[in-house]
């Protein structure tokens, strides 16, 4: 991480049986990425997850659902000079229902071959949309 401050988040790469990926934008950002944050403190990633999921998407789903995928190391998004580190899960989903909240502005899925002219956070681009093709 070269001595940059590190953030460390938890995401979900959410897959619909289309293949297509659900992504979001926060409000005040330019980059799509995936849905997640930053765990409180004391929170297991899994529960970290599943909170931000509920938050964000208005989606509940249960903990054995969450798929680890691993941990990876990116350039953060929104914040310049930051390093990012994301414990991920994928989550399988058989519908595309869900609610955008907390501080999301947007959500799109997106086809992870070809995502258009999307702005792409780093850690989609780099580490989760490559395992989707």
């Amino acid at each position: 991480m070269s001595g940059r401050p590190v953030i460390r988040v938890v995401a979900a790469l959410v897959v619909r049986p289309d293949g297509r990926t659900l992504l979001v934008r926060k409000r005040g950002t330019a980059a799509f990425m995936n849905p997640g944050g930053k765990p409180e403190p004391g929170e297991s990633p899994v529960e970290a997850l599943r909170r931000e999921l509920v938050e964000e998407l208005d989606l509940d789903v249960a903990a054995e659902r969450l798929n680890p995928l691993g941990s990876f190391s990116t350039d953060a998004a929104n914040e310049p000079g930051h390093a990012l580190v994301a414990e991920c899960f994928r989550l399988d989903v058989a519908t595309h229902e869900h609610r955008v909240g907390a501080e999301i502005e947007t959500s799109a899925w997106v086809d992870p071959g070809d995502p258009g002219d999307l702005v792409l956070a780093p850690l989609a681009v780099d580490h989760l949309l490559p395992l989707l093709r």
